[in-house]
This record gives C-alpha cells, structure tokens and sequence, in this order.
C-alpha cells in the first residue's frame, strides 16, 4: 500500500526544543495518524558548562579577588570590578540558545517546532530570532521542562489544539 500525498500530510513531524541556561535538548517528535502512539528522538543535547560556573571561577584574577594594594588604606581601588558580568554572561546564553534553534530548524527543514523554556527567558531566546522562524513556532511552553523525561512531554505537545 502506498501513502498518497494527502497522507502524508497527516503525519506530524517537529522539532522540540526543551532549554534552560544550563541545559539545551532537541527532540524529533512524529506521529502518524495511522500508529496509536508517536516516536520522540532525542536529535542534540548538550549541558553550558558557562551557565553552571560560579562568578569567582569565571574571572581571570585569583578567583575572583581584586587587587587590594591600591586605594586609600589598603583599600580596594575602583578599576577591575565586575560589573554586569553575570547580566552578559546570561545575554551571551541565550543568544546561544537562539543561535543553536535557528540551526536546527533550518538544518532539519522542520516546518513546525515547539519550544519550552522559563519564563524569565522564554521572550529573551524569541526576540532573537527571525521572523520566519518565529513564525513556524507552534508551541511556546513558558516552563522549564529541562528534566521531563521524553513520555512527559508529549503530554505538553502531542496535541497540537492545546492552549498552554
């Protein structure tokens, strides 16, 4: 038997991507109307080293000791302070996270995918994207769902009508 074109329409086929700053998951999700259950593959999955260092392990200086032999009294001086870094550090993260979706939604020629991440960066990783990507997203799950085994999370996609 062969599957006619309409058919093959029916199978649903996307990519989902389940991130938080320290975590990145893409997952292939298929179903075909003719199978009673869908296949999920886990397609890249990498941990942010970056995400999980400490701030005095990311400076270059004695972990994170400033110079205190200048100033008045010994005190610290006001250069080489760390200003912002853990603001551009979580920035740099996520155009990193966008950077990595926009790759593999064009790299798998995906017509649809879905997205779960908090949402205190859920926005963040949208607002780099461009508009065509933005635009074949079919699902934003504004939840960290990063250690949601692969069955669990098809409750939060499988059905493509439900509102989240």
């Amino acid at each position: 038997m062969y599957i006619t074109f309409r058919e093959k329409e029916d199978i649903m086929s996307r990519i989902i991507f389940v991130v938080d700053l320290g975590h990145f998951k893409a997952y292939r999700f298929t179903k075909d109307p003719f199978e009673k259950s869908a296949k999920t593959e886990l397609i890249e999955s990498y941990e942010s080293i970056e995400a999980r260092l400490k701030l005095s392990d990311k400076l270059s200086d004695a972990a994170g000791r400033y110079r205190q032999d200048s100033g008045k009294n010994g005190k610290a001086a006001g250069f080489g302070e760390a200003h912002n870094i853990a603001l551009e550090s979580e920035k740099r993260l996520i155009r990193q996270i966008a950077a990595d979706i926009s790759e593999i939604v064009l790299r798998e020629k995906c017509e649809k995918w879905c997205l779960a991440a908090p949402r205190n960066i859920n926005g963040q990783i949208l607002d780099h994207l461009d508009a065509h990507l933005k635009a074949k997203l079919d699902k934003n799950v504004p939840s960290n769902l990063t250690k949601t085994g692969k069955t669990e999370l098809l409750n939060y996609f499988a059905n493509p009508a439900a509102a989240y």
